[in-house]
């Protein structure tokens, strides 16, 4: 699915959207370009979840994690990890709920993992023609393909 957002705010949007609307246990890949919105659509995520403490970009903590809204919200930045860097990481914790509480996980640079969960949404950014953008969403194994399509009629 194809949604086109013209500007910052409709990208922030969808992320408050995907917010409201995913589960617990629920992971986000994200790719695009730099500047092409991961970060704003993650903002978004966490706004829709009731998160108010500022989200910011993990590119040099590697990862936040955001616990107050209705789930934890852990969002993790790959971009200056090699593929082997980041399975040292053990990343699976985050989504097999085990070591940390279940919430969603929005990875930012995923084409940089070396292995990815039984279970995700890949959400690819790129640019537009003037200063637009388009989210290309694909679930794998989800439940929620259903609602997520729905979230084509919004934008």
């Amino acid at each position: 699915m194809k949604i086109l957002l013209p500007n910052t705010e409709a990208t922030r949007s969808l992320g408050i959207s995907l917010g409201q609307l995913l589960n617990a246990g629920s992971v986000l890949l994200l790719e695009g370009d730099l500047g092409a919105g991961k970060t704003t659509l993650v903002q978004g995520i966490g706004e829709g979840l009731g998160i108010t403490e500022p989200i910011v970009s993990p590119t040099f903590t590697l990862i936040n994690e955001y616990t107050q809204g209705r789930l934890p919200l852990y969002h993790l930045d790959l971009y200056r990890l090699e593929p082997e860097e980041v399975a040292a990481l053990n990343l699976e914790i985050y989504w097999e709920g085990v070591e940390v509480y279940p919430g969603i996980v929005a990875i930012e640079w995923a084409d940089r993992m070396p292995y990815k969960p039984h279970t995700y949404i890949s959400l690819c950014l790129k640019y537009g023609d003037e200063g637009t953008r388009q989210a290309e969403i694909k679930p794998h194994n989800c439940t929620i393909s259903k609602e997520i399509s729905a979230l084509q009629e919004h934008y």
